[in-house]
């Protein structure tokens, strides 16, 4: 690693393999929770802003990042949630501003819904909670990527990190060659993708799960929330915004036209000042 990524390492160990997690400055908790194919560097903006007052928490989960790989493992979404859950309860936090994008959504809500208790606020990147039976681009996907050619497309080619990432950014010219090569290198070899393509599969495969925590959703409405959202995304885009404000009306919103899906990567200043006024009030 380099200058652009200068947290110290923590390690937890779920289900006998390494999980990395950064765990870095004092005070209040907020957790991040990363989707796919990124990981915990997806948020060095937010924690080298946030850090100097509040502790920050960044977990890989087990398949990504710098956590163990193993080709055996169980990459489902709810497996990732358990293991999140273990992770979180041996750091014994509590009082947690919660932050999600992607996947992360239902693997950090799915934590949240299980320890309401501890959830002081809630933060939404461009995520989704709730079954895709029916969204007809997710149904396609699934058929094209969950079968043989797409393996070969995720462990061969690394589609995810080379295709799939670059493609859902609105201003290519964030992603440079270093940022690349931070999104590249957890995935060098074949044997080190498979959890990727496990969450390709799982859009469609998991979708009693996600139902499952949308039934649940009601019980989030007492939490303060704040939706942070790119309008440029490609992949989750204002149908799955306007879903979270009709059943989440309190929520706080901040659309950021031009911005893509990685929304800490394309608009890092704007998350970073409204997360602080959202931690603030």
């Amino acid at each position: 690693m380099d200058s652009d990524w200068e947290f110290a390492p923590h390690y937890f160990t779920a289900d006998g393999w390494r999980m990395h997690y950064v765990d870095e400055g004092t005070g209040p908790p907020v957790v991040f929770v990363h989707g796919t194919p990124t990981w915990s560097y997806l948020w060095r903006h937010l924690l080298r802003g946030l850090s100097g007052s509040h502790r920050c928490i960044a977990v890989d989960h087990l398949g990504f990042g710098l956590s163990d790989k193993p080709p055996e493992a169980d990459y489902t979404p709810a497996a990732h949630a358990e293991r999140l859950g273990q992770v979180l309860e041996q750091l014994d936090v509590h009082d947690v501003t919660l932050v999600v994008h992607d996947y992360g959504g239902p693997i950090g809500l799915a934590w949240a819904l299980s320890n309401l208790a501890r959830v002081r606020r809630i933060v939404l990147m461009n995520t989704w909670l709730w079954s895709n039976e029916g969204n007809r681009a997710v149904e396609s996907a699934h058929r094209l990527l969950s079968g043989p050619l797409g393996r070969f497309l995720y462990t061969r080619l690394n589609f995810s990190v080379r295709v799939l990432l670059p493609n859902a950014f609105a201003d290519r010219t964030v992603l440079t060659q270093q940022v690349s090569r931070h999104y590249r290198q957890p995935f060098s070899s074949p044997q080190e993708r498979i959890a990727p393509w496990v969450l390709a599969r799982e859009l469609i495969n998991s979708n009693g799960w996600y139902a499952s925590l949308w039934d649940q959703r009601e019980r989030l409405t007492p939490v303060p929330m704040l939706i942070l959202w790119g309008t440029a995304d490609r992949l989750i885009g204002p149908a799955q915004l306007q879903r979270w404000r009709d059943e989440f009306p309190h929520a706080e919103i901040m659309e950021l036209g031009g911005v893509g899906h990685f929304v800490p990567e394309e608009a890092p200043g704007d998350a970073l000042s409204r997360i602080r006024e959202f931690l603030g009030s």
